[in-house]
């Protein structure tokens, strides 16, 4: 009766999986070889993250985890152009206006699914060719490998829509090399291609071109270790040739972003900034003037408390920043500005640093009782 009830999950398994496969699904999730993978699938949304993809990718990993025949799990996105450019806004933006539930459960599950991945027993490989913002940084950063080709544009430009740096943001960021995570949350900086690794961000480089050959060397390893799938990234890793040559983008910059975003407070940023005075100070001035006030306070808190807490008690911070934005004015008002209107003026409230109190920002940490995410 055990040899039959197994036949029959592995049966119901192949056809969740079948149905999962057709080419119109959001997402797509298919065994092959000793590999899991899950292709997100909505190019012309550049593969962003809804909520129905979250309710589909999650038990899936879980299951993968679990499954003896499972070796490593790869995540990738459709289309060409995005590996995931975030979350879905649009939807959370209209849910979180009439209090709909959304609001609470899209954060919810994706902080749970980001710490899924964090935590994930089989090795994890993303191939991050394209865009990848927000969400999308999500689903691959806190994983063991993230390949980045050189048409990889990272950024976290949530400060400009009145967001915060989610996901786990308040995990990796701080812990990139100097002060560098705290210049890309609150200035939304882009990297591009090799810079994502130079960053620390990907842990490998490969051509675009090579990516379906690599995930089919990936799906042909025989029972393999983090190791053997360390060394197989590594030998396309040296084959890249593609910038290799070029510094990171930032690197004349790092002294300064080092002394400058190491202030305690926005204030003291900005005034470093304007005591500073070089072009690069104030490029960085003018991008930070554009940004949400209460944003970059809450941010910039978010970074130095998630510096030493572990990524579990980071995304239950998260969580309730992001319940307290949906509760706020500037997430709104800065979707309007940058994703409908497109106007590009968004009119923050408060509308200065000055204006933006402590008790304001301390109100946003509180803990939600009954409603904290809970891991």
């Amino acid at each position: 009766r055990q040899k039959l009830f197994n036949r029959l999950q592995v049966i119901l398994q192949h056809l969740k999986m079948s149905k999962h496969t057709d080419s119109t699904a959001e997402v797509l999730l298919e065994k092959r070889g000793g590999a899991g993978i899950i292709t997100l699938n909505r190019p012309k949304a550049l593969n962003a993250l809804n909520l129905s993809m979250i309710q589909q990718i999650y038990p899936q990993i879980k299951t993968w985890e679990q499954d003896p025949e499972t070796f490593l799990i790869i995540i990738k996105g459709t289309g060409g152009k995005a590996f995931c450019a975030g979350g879905d806004i649009r939807a959370i933006t209209d849910a979180g206006k009439v209090g709909d539930r959304l609001a609470q459960d899209f954060f919810r599950e994706e902080y749970i699914l980001n710490n899924a991945i964090g935590t994930c027993k089989k090795p994890y490989v993303a191939l991050i060719d394209g865009i990848t913002m927000g969400g999308g940084v999500g689903l691959s950063v806190h994983g063991h490998f993230r390949v980045a080709t050189e048409k990889t544009l990272f950024a976290m430009p949530e400060t400009t829509i009145g967001l915060f740096p989610d996901v786990g943001g308040g995990y990796f960021l701080p812990r990139l090399s100097g002060k560098l995570g705290y210049y890309l949350a609150l200035t939304g900086f882009r990297l591009k291609g090799r810079d994502v690794l130079k960053a620390g961000i990907a842990t490998h480089f490969v051509e675009s071109e090579k990516l379906p050959a690599l995930e089919s060397d990936l799906i042909a390893l025989k029972s393999p270790s983090t190791e053997n799938i360390a060394d197989l990234l590594n030998s396309y890793h040296v084959k890249s040739k593609v910038d290799q040559e070029k510094e990171f983008v930032l690197d004349e910059h790092m002294e300064k972003i080092n002394s400058l975003f190491s202030a305690n407070t926005m204030e003291e940023i900005v005034k470093k900034l304007k005591q500073d005075g070089s072009p690069f100070a104030i490029k960085q001035l003018e991008t930070i003037n554009k940004m949400s006030p209460t944003s970059l306070k809450m941010t910039l808190r978010q970074l130095r408390e998630g510096a030493s807490m572990s990524l579990q008690d980071v995304l239950t911070m998260e969580y309730r920043l992001s319940q307290a934005c949906m509760r706020g004015h500037d997430f709104y008002e800065g979707v309007r500005a940058v994703l409908i209107d497109k106007d590009q003026s968004p009119r923050w409230k408060p509308a200065a640093l000055e204006e933006v109190s402590d008790e304001v920002v301390d109100d946003c940490f509180k803990p939600l009782g009954n409603n904290d995410l809970k891991l």
